[in-house]
């Protein structure tokens, strides 16, 4: 096997998870070992965001992901052109302002 050549990786999207979901809010925490980033989505008229999905993963992946983001992005704005950032919010949150020790806040 030539060594430049990748190894191919064989996966399975199971049907309940090729559909997907929306998220239009991502929570980001981290550790000294690991990574969370919760996916949420805000919607008027919902008086909260509710956590969709959560993925934790290492800093190491985290930074691999990164990179492949900031890869596809600039992919996708020479096709298509810039991505706006308009009337987006522009801080960040704390994680601690959506859940307590004891589940999410009411």
């Amino acid at each position: 096997m030539d060594t430049n050549e990748k190894k191919q990786i064989s996966l399975e999207l199971k049907p309940e998870i090729a559909k997907g979901s929306y998220s239009n809010l991502a929570i980001i925490t981290h550790s000294h070992s690991e990574f969370i980033i919760d996916f949420a989505t805000m919607l008027p008229g919902l008086p909260k965001p509710e956590i969709s999905n959560r993925l934790v993963m290492t800093p190491e992946h985290a930074k691999r992901l990164l990179n492949a983001l900031t890869d596809n992005i600039s992919k996708y704005e020479s096709q298509f052109g810039p991505i706006s950032m308009g009337g987006e919010p522009k801080g960040t949150f704390n994680l601690g302002d959506f859940i307590n020790q004891g589940g999410a806040k009411s």
